[in-house]
């Protein structure tokens, strides 16, 4: 389904975010997981999905899975909703400039993508998926089987960062006060507004039009274009 409007994001707004930034690495304040129990988990999760394993992909997995998906179907999860929520202080952000990335929260709707991963090696494929997705102890927590709603039937897909524990960093800020802090937010794997336009182009080629990721990027964008008539916004150069 094509886009219906045009996105006040655009590719250049982005690039005028992306910048150079060094990885200011994992948070002492939190334990790292150790590669057994990274391990532990893909077989949990291997063992529970039985013969076919999806994952409902809401952000970032859309664009960028960590597998070549057998089978991708549109998909929709009832009783939850997305929502920028999780401060980032690194990867698209940094401590200096904290960015936000999208978890689901109980309630509403949330309109995705279910992709099947491959059957051969699975736990292997698992692991990489848990270390894109977890770092630190109880991350793993945030994992959740849901059942949605697809034009095949009824699935159970996994996902990650459903209904978040407690202590972590998540935030309810306005919708403002978000989009100026995806606007200027930056990290070693790329820029907050990238990963914004990203899922929203990716959901859009689905035919998913999600009204607050909409409204969202239109605020983002005015952000970009004061931050770079005020030159705070360092040169992709510099």
């Amino acid at each position: 389904m094509p886009r219906r409007h045009s996105l006040s994001l655009t590719p250049e707004l982005v690039a005028l975010c992306d910048r150079s930034v060094t990885d200011s690495g994992p948070d002492p304040r939190y334990v790292q997981l150790t590669d057994a129990e990274v391990a532990a988990k893909a077989a949990e999760i291997d063992r529970d999905a039985g013969e076919q394993l999806w994952l409902f992909a809401y952000g970032s997995l859309i664009w960028k899975p960590e597998f070549e998906a057998v089978e991708t179907v549109r998909a929709t999860a009832h009783g939850w909703h997305r929502s920028f929520s999780m401060e980032l202080p690194r990867w698209r952000g940094s401590p200096e400039q904290p960015g936000q990335m999208m978890v689901i929260e109980r309630g509403g709707t949330c309109h995705g993508v279910a992709l099947r991963m491959p059957d051969k090696d699975r736990q292997q494929q698992l692991f990489r998926m848990l270390y894109r997705e977890a770092e630190y102890q109880g991350d793993l927590d945030n994992t959740r089987w849901l059942k949605v709603e697809t034009d095949r039937g009824r699935l159970r897909a996994l996902a990650f960062w459903a209904a978040p524990t407690p202590g972590f960093p998540f935030l309810k800020l306005p919708p403002e006060e978000t989009a100026r802090r995806i606007a200027s937010a930056c990290g070693h794997l790329g820029s907050n507004a990238a990963y914004l336009y990203n899922t929203i182009v990716k959901l859009e080629e689905f035919g998913i039009h999600d009204r607050n990721l909409w409204r969202l990027q239109e605020l983002v964008a005015e952000e970009i274009r004061l931050l770079a008539n005020s030159t705070s916004i360092p040169s992709p150069n510099d």
